[in-house]
């Protein structure tokens, strides 16, 4: 029977155990000493990351645990597999809620409660896709950046002991959208570091999470589809254990203002079609090259017949905003290697210029009230951003299977 965990630790992330383990072993009694009886807020919790993030918290008992999202299905899936679970540890609050963490409703629900000790913030939009149009673009800036200030707006009038908001590995020198809003959400929740203490974290791809190509392959090989993949992008994985383990460590070990990272050697980069093969191979098929997504379609049709030669169509990037190599900090950042095994963490990071951040928002905000462009938006970006190097490429990866 086919494991996907075993799979991931085989053929992806190239380990039995998290590389995380003796970070946490070393830090045991000061995580309990965090967590242990602290109420818990966390926003977007029944995404891969978000319900991760969860997971590794749990065993550190806090008193109480609150879950925002607003996918419903999610939600209930996440609260039957920790009620699932053996030996899981759930407070005996424990409450899930289907809502925006932008909406009224949360707000009057945060308030009700006087706010929360422990808060994670894993709303976000994080696909290069999500920028094929000024209206996709919106709804990105959106949530990865003009909806965080109200959220931290709020969180000022009741100060968390720790504030953790996910960051990406594409806000270091970043070539697509989606990796500038990430960037400025980081100097955005510093902006609020001199009220509460804020962390973030860049890290590298996390293997068959929801809405990535990998998870993509698990629903094609059931539809007897076709695979695609990129034969020139190279990425480093965690596993979704391993995600939410680099998300808690930096919430509670973390300094204000210190971005976390994991700490990888470029040998350790896989590629998309690599992983593809070895996925086909591992479900007992041959992998039947094809040179277009065309034909890979037309030679799917076999596989209903019972062929046991899988189509895949493996080509060269070509979409806009696609950024061939990772990298998790600049040259312009000071980095610590020695504190953590597993970790690195940027430091020296000052508050960032308020009234800049303020300009920034007053011109999205104008922008989006107006007619505005996707130009308009990267020239803006641009001016808050100097190292944005956009990569248009006039093709979005919706042009793709």
């Amino acid at each position: 029977m086919f494991n996907l965990n075993r799979f991931i630790s085989d053929n992806v992330i190239m380990r039995q155990q998290s590389m995380f383990l003796p970070d946490i072993e070393a830090n045991r009694d000061a995580l309990c000493r965090k967590i242990k009886d602290r109420t818990v807020l966390v926003i977007g919790g029944s995404g891969s990351i978000g319900s991760s993030f969860v997971r590794a918290l749990l065993p550190f008992k806090p008193a109480s645990l609150v879950v925002a999202d607003y996918n419903e299905n999610a939600l209930a899936e996440l609260t039957r597999d920790l009620r699932s679970t053996k030996g899981m540890y759930v407070p005996d609050e424990y409450i899930t809620y289907p809502m925006d963490f932008a909406s009224h409703v949360f707000e009057k629900m945060f308030r009700s409660r006087g706010g929360f000790d422990i808060v994670g913030n894993f709303s976000a939009h994080k696909h290069v896709r999500s920028e094929k149009d000024i209206y996709s673009i919106e709804a990105l800036m959106q949530n990865n950046v003009l909806h965080a200030r109200h959220l931290l707006d709020l969180l000022a009038e009741y100060p968390p002991d720790e504030y953790f908001c996910v960051s990406t590995d594409k806000a270091a020198n970043p070539v697509n959208i989606m990796g500038a809003s990430k960037r400025i959400m980081e100097d955005v929740i510093f902006s609020y570091s001199d009220k509460f203490p804020v962390k973030t974290a860049r890290f590298a791809n996390v293997a068959f999470s929801n809405g990535s190509l990998p998870a993509g392959f698990l629903a094609r090989i059931q539809n007897l589809q076709p695979l695609s993949a990129p034969s020139d992008v190279m990425r480093y994985f965690v596993s979704q254990e391993e995600a939410g383990q680099i998300c808690m460590l930096a919430c509670m070990l973390g300094n204000n203002r210190e971005i976390f990272f994991p700490k990888f050697e470029k040998a350790q980069m896989l590629g998309f079609d690599k992983i593809a093969t070895r996925f086909l191979q591992e479900q007992g098929y041959e992998v039947m090259r094809c040179f277009s997504d065309e034909e890979a379609i037309d030679k799917a049709e076999a596989l209903k017949r019972g062929s046991r030669s899988y189509p895949v169509h493996y080509f060269a990037s070509d979409t806009t905003g696609e950024k061939v190599w990772e990298e998790f900090y600049t040259d312009t950042e000071e980095v610590d290697m020695d504190r953590l095994v597993s970790l690195g963490v940027i430091t020296g990071k000052g508050i960032p210029d308020k009234e800049k951040v303020k300009c920034l928002f007053e011109a999205l905000a104008s922008a989006f009230a107006a007619d505005t462009s996707k130009e308009e938006i990267i020239t803006i970006l641009k001016g808050y951003l100097p190292n944005f190097e956009h990569i248009e490429k006039g093709k979005s990866l919706d042009s793709k299977m």
